[in-house]
């Protein structure tokens, strides 16, 4: 029997080849765009599971606010994970990373810059599960100045050679030892790191600190942990700890603090939520957010929707092609089960070939997407669970698409079918117009939704930022160049193409960031301290930058007062509450004894963007100081090879045997919103390949629709129409429906953009010509789409369409 409905759907698929290619290419279309955002989604959701503790282990954060400026951190100061291990009893294990930067490891002949350097307790190889492959795991990282480091870190230092006991050359130390090597961490985890330095090294790892936070902390509890419980003690914690030190520093007492719009809580934040559900200050890496999966999920069923209610369009649309054959069947002695078997194996037939179809588009697309999503994907062909899904999907997919065609066919009576009166609950075709304009609707949703997003990318890369980030060349880890830096900052200042030249630690993007509290005068009080962003810089800094006074002056070598002197932005004004900024003085702490060091307002510089667009500006200030990690150089020519060459040779003679490595500040800013970019560029690909799936229904439709009124077309014509009357009455309909989904769409797609773009402090507007745009590009390209069957039944010969009248 059910070979028999196997042959017969094969037959059918065959005898109709055209409708066949349209039901099986559109559903392929949409399963394959279904594959590879859910090898998308799936991944984010994997990040950091694989840990043997995955569940038992929590990252310390730190929140809260000082005189109202807030703060939400991911680290913590390096006493706080043993004073927990101390006091509470569900705590095993506690483990820090401190950042570094990225040090030049030099082995041999070999010199490296190592992006994925950190200093890591002991305890962590354990915690992550970073089994060694090589070196004793009991006392890889006890000792000071020993290094571990990856599989690939290992082959790329030491090649062929075994690693352990080779001592490098780490930045200006000599004497470092690698004690063990580790398995590569995975990718799915939120953190990539290549190097580890034994924590035992850094001395500020050993204080007594809670105020000074620098270390993501992690804990490992114990099973039948309360986390409930162990946050409501938190706060007598805070107070025990952090309040002595709030009094030797700033002269706040804790049970007054909140009293002065300040404010302090402790936290522990699940592993499994680091990745989609947090974007903390001190994050060890770039995190994903849970947002996008959500969209990226509601996006591939959506396609899968547009591409099975195609399907069921093209079997529904087509049934008067059917309805003899039901007739006949029926009259014959077919049971009503056994035709709505038959059906049902038409669809699963599609599905299946569809599945395979997708696959194959799938494989070939995925490098392309990956290179989208900036992600190493591919699909598990060997994984049970994947052909597992597979199998399901086809069952679903098929059952989904082929369930209402299959009763709706089969329910046909066989008396008026053979009459050729057909008639029945689908011949105003209201189904099929209410699913033509969910597709629709779902389609303009994601065209406007990459309208806004490129628009707000376009917002970002126009806005004013405050500072001139095009033309200026960086010369990244400007210290290698060690005493001679001031000699080569002078040499490049002498070049014609070069209009300025500074040498600082600090650029205007968000990479950058050190906070610390000031105070208004030079006695700390409850409620004159500001938590500030304060950056060294030297005496040409701001003119490098492009950046504008508005009080005030910069930094220069005639006051030699300036070695005390302080820039404060126009945030910083407000919050200090100065009426008349220049010449008041600011304390700001020097020593881990709390002693204060008074400095002298010399100017106000326009706020500018320092952080992300998401952010509000937030007071920062500069001081003078010998921060030689990169020279910024501000360009007078566009031939940069011929300028980066004299460069060059310049930090050759200077800095002879030194890596020399350059960038341009623009790249950097652009970099910071590759999320944003890629997400645009995403959305965009759906949203063609969503219009694409739906124009194929639209297509099948239109000739279907030309088809069934062709005797009414060739009446018309006898009677006088012309082409474009025709055309008209065969393509209004179709236009209505798209306008109607338009009225549907373009209000959700308001509401969820906006809800978007409120995450950014600083965005654009969603314009009124968004819509147009939106509603008359669907409105054309389901026009264009229908005018080829439409055209084609208008141009017809009147004879033969009525010649069996």
């Amino acid at each position: 029997m059910y070979r028999n409905y196997l042959k017969v759907a094969f037959r059918s698929l065959l005898r109709n080849k055209f409708y066949s290619l349209l039901n099986i290419s559109g559903l392929a279309i949409g399963i394959a765009c279904c594959i590879l955002i859910m090898l998308f989604v799936t991944d984010e959701l994997s990040y950091d599971k694989h840990f043997e503790k995955a569940d038992r282990i929590h990252r310390l954060t730190m929140s809260g606010a000082l005189n109202g400026s807030s703060f939400d951190l991911a680290v913590v100061g390096p006493s706080v994970g043993k004073a927990m291990l101390d006091d509470y009893p569900e705590v095993v294990e506690y483990g820090r990373f401190r950042g570094n930067g990225s040090p030049f490891i030099r082995y041999g002949e070999n010199v490296f810059k190592e992006e994925n350097f950190v200093w890591a307790d002991h305890s962590i190889l354990s915690i992550f599960d970073m089994d060694l492959v090589l070196g004793d795991p009991e006392t890889a990282l006890v000792n000071p100045k020993s290094l571990v480091m990856s599989e690939t870190a290992a082959k790329k230092y030491f090649g062929s050679e075994d690693p352990i006991g080779k001592t490098i050359e780490f930045g200006s130390n000599k004497d470092y030892s690698v004690t063990g090597v580790f398995k590569d961490v995975p990718k799915n985890s939120h953190f990539e790191f290549d190097v580890l330095g034994s924590m035992e090294t850094l001395d500020e790892a050993k204080r007594p600190m809670w105020l000074s936070m620098n270390f993501q902390t992690y804990v490992v509890l114990t099973e039948d942990a309360d986390i409930a419980s162990m946050q409501a003690r938190f706060p007598e914690m805070l107070k025990r700890y952090v309040g002595p030190e709030l009094k030797q520093f700033m002269n706040m007492d804790w049970d007054e603090m909140g009293d002065a719009g300040s404010d302090m809580a402790f936290d522990m934040q699940p592993l499994t939520d680091i990745h989609l559900h947090s974007d903390l200050q001190g994050e060890l890496a770039a995190n994903g957010d849970i947002k996008y999966v959500y969209i990226f999920s509601a996006i591939a069923l959506f396609i899968l929707l547009i591409a099975c209610i195609n399907f069921m369009n093209l079997a529904t649309a087509r049934s008067a092609h059917r309805a003899k054959e039901v007739g006949v069947r029926k009259v014959l002695g077919s049971l009503k089960l056994q035709l709505v078997n038959q059906f049902l194996a038409e669809s699963l037939l599609i599905s299946f070939l569809s599945f395979l179809l997708a696959i194959g588009l799938a494989y070939v697309a995925l490098p392309f997407f990956n290179d989208l999503s900036n992600k190493e994907l591919s699909i598990p062909f060997a994984n049970p669970v994947f052909l597992g899904s597979v199998f399901l999907g086809v069952l679903m997919v098929g059952l989904l698409a082929g369930s209402y065609p299959a009763f709706f066919l089969s329910a046909f009576q066989p008396v008026k079918v053979l009459k050729g009166s057909l008639s029945g609950g689908m011949k105003s075709g209201a189904l099929r117009n209410v699913l033509v304009v969910v597709q629709f609707c779902t389609s303009i949703f994601l065209v406007i939704g990459t309208l806004v997003i490129l628009n707000q990318l376009n917002f970002i890369q126009n806005k004013s930022l405050g500072f001139d980030r095009d033309q200026v060349l960086i010369i990244n880890d400007a210290y290698l160049a060690r005493s001679n830096v001031q000699a080569l900052k002078t040499e490049i200042q002498t070049f014609p193409e070069v209009k300025s030249v500074s040498v600082s630690g600090y650029l205007p993007t968000p990479s950058n960031n050190n906070m610390n509290v000031f105070i208004k005068g030079l006695v700390a009080s409850q409620d004159n301290q500001v938590l500030m962003s304060n950056w060294y810089v030297d005496h040409d800094y701001i003119e490098t930058m492009g950046m504008e006074m508005v009080a005030g002056r910069s930094f220069s070598k005639d006051f030699a007062t300036d070695s005390l002197g302080i820039i404060i932005n126009e945030a910083a004004v407000k919050e200090f509450g100065f009426e008349d900024p220049i010449g008041q003085a600011i304390g700001n702490f020097v020593d881990m004894q709390g002693t204060i060091q008074g400095l002298k307002v010399v100017g106000v510089v326009k706020d500018f963007h320092y952080r992300t667009l998401k952010d509000r500006i937030a007071p920062m200030c500069m001081m003078l100081g010998d921060n030689a990690g990169l020279m910024s150089i501000k360009v007078n020519t566009n031939d940069y090879s011929g300028l980066i060459a004299k460069v060059e040779d310049s930090w050759t003679r200077l800095a002879p045997n030194q890596p020399f490595e350059t960038s341009f500040l623009d790249d950097r800013f652009n970099r910071i919103y590759d999320t944003e970019q890629r997400l645009g560029r995403i959305f965009g690909v759906f949203a063609g390949l969503a219009i694409l799936i739906a124009c194929l229904g639209l297509f099948g439709l239109a000739s279907y629709t030309a088809e069934n009124r062709i005797k009414e077309v060739g009446i018309r014509k006898v009677l006088g129409a012309n082409v474009g009357q025709l055309v008209f009455l065969l393509s209004k309909d179709m236009g209505k429906l798209v306008l109607i989904a338009f009225v549907i769409g373009a209000p959700l797609a308001w509401y969820f953009m906006n809800s978007w773009l409120s995450g950014f402090e600083y965005r654009t507007v969603i314009g009124w010509y968004v819509f147009a745009v939106t509603a008359v590009g669907a409105l054309f390209i389901a026009l264009l789409t229908m005018s080829y069957q439409s055209l084609k039944a208008a141009m017809g010969n009147p004879v033969k369409a009525l010649r069996s009248e």
